[in-house]
């Protein structure tokens, strides 16, 4: 299972624009990152929270529903959310410029 979660998280590195993927287990610590320190913790917390939320607002909409995806886009990045039960994969993007 170990060497499959690592095969995906290099296939998603590998991707272009990508700069960092991060994986949070459900309390909002990083456990596996490609970013430095200080920026994981910032990021894990931050979007952890926003994340909790966004599920939140969903079930309380509509109590059988559940959030599968959140994509937040600024003007320099996409950040890309998939939470599951254990743990929240956070996956940073350069977005194109058009």
């Amino acid at each position: 299972m170990a060497a499959e979660v690592e095969e995906t998280l290099k296939r998603i590195q590998s991707h272009r624009g990508v700069t960092g993927t991060i994986v949070v287990n459900s309390e909002g610590i990083p456990i596996k990152t490609t970013l430095d320190n200080s920026t994981t913790v910032q990021y894990a917390s931050l979007i952890h929270s926003l994340t909790a939320k966004a599920r939140s607002t969903v079930r309380d909409i509509d109590p059988s529903n559940d959030l599968k995806f959140l994509r937040i886009r600024s003007r320099r990045n996409e950040i890309m959310c998939a939470p599951d039960k254990e743990f929240l994969l956070i996956d940073i993007q350069q977005h194109e410029q058009s």
